[in-house]
């Protein structure tokens, strides 16, 4: 079960303040599991959550994590090459 989300998630970090900004991006924020500034998490990839990052998207940084591991091995691979 980890493994699948490992797969299908999405890996968010929370990089601006919600000071200044409504209620209900706040919210959003608490919602998707982030409790701190520059926290990570990741996030099984539905569209309810899309919409969540949709929503805060100026707040947020979102990676996919499958992605960023096949491009950490490709590196190395390149420069032994």
């Amino acid at each position: 079960m980890a493994a699948e989300r490992g797969s299908d998630g999405l890996r968010v970090r929370w990089v601006r303040s919600t000071i200044g900004h409504t209620a209900a991006a706040r919210g959003t924020i608490r919602a998707l599991g982030l409790r701190r500034l520059n926290q990570t998490v990741q996030i099984a990839d539905t569209p309810a959550n899309r919409g969540m990052l949709r929503r805060v998207a100026f707040l947020l940084e979102v990676t996919e994590p499958s992605a960023s591991a096949e491009a950490g091995s490709a590196k190395p691979e390149e420069s032994n090459s």
